[in-house]
């Protein structure tokens, strides 16, 4: 609990993102932290802790993936525990969207998206998850922003002809 605790707000972030569309962000951290639990002693370092809650959550949101058919926002089980009831229905409705795109994004993007935009990571710490050097997490971004763009500018484009 001592190591859980300050990460704990950038762990939830990032299983909201991660398990949209595929399976309640809830159950995702729920079995995250079990695996955690049962692995904590194959944990390198405390400096390390958050990735290996990442490295897990991948791990078992593909296990997820896997397993079940793809999930719309409105099917998600607890629903209010995902949305900030101080924002308004619009910005709700944009988080629906942005994730809706976010989920159509191939994994690597996606993920550095998720890490270093919504999750806060610096490019080293996202370099660091995600095994990779910086240049390739600044690729990663540099792509991932324009496929989530055309992503976006395609449903507004629908929308418009609607």
């Amino acid at each position: 609990m001592e190591l859980y605790e300050p990460v704990h707000g950038s762990f939830e972030r990032f299983c909201k993102a991660r398990s949209y569309g595929v399976c309640d962000f809830n159950d995702l951290m729920h079995d995250t932290l079990v695996i955690a639990f049962e692995q904590f002693d194959s944990l390198k370092s405390r400096e390390a802790f958050l990735s290996f809650l990442f490295s897990i959550t991948n791990k078992v949101h593909a296990n997820f993936r896997r397993k079940n058919k793809p999930l719309t926002f409105s099917d998600v089980i607890g629903i209010e525990n995902t949305q900030d009831h101080s924002i308004s229905v619009d910005k709700n409705f944009q988080h629906d969207e942005l994730y809706e795109a976010l989920n159509r994004l191939p994994l690597e993007y996606r993920t550095c998206i998720v890490l270093f935009e919504i999750s806060g990571f610096s490019l080293k710490e996202t370099a660091e998850i995600q095994e990779c050097t910086v240049d390739a997490v600044k690729k990663r971004l540099s792509r991932g922003r324009k496929m989530l763009l055309e992503v976006m500018s395609e449903k507004t484009t629908k929308k418009i002809a609607v």
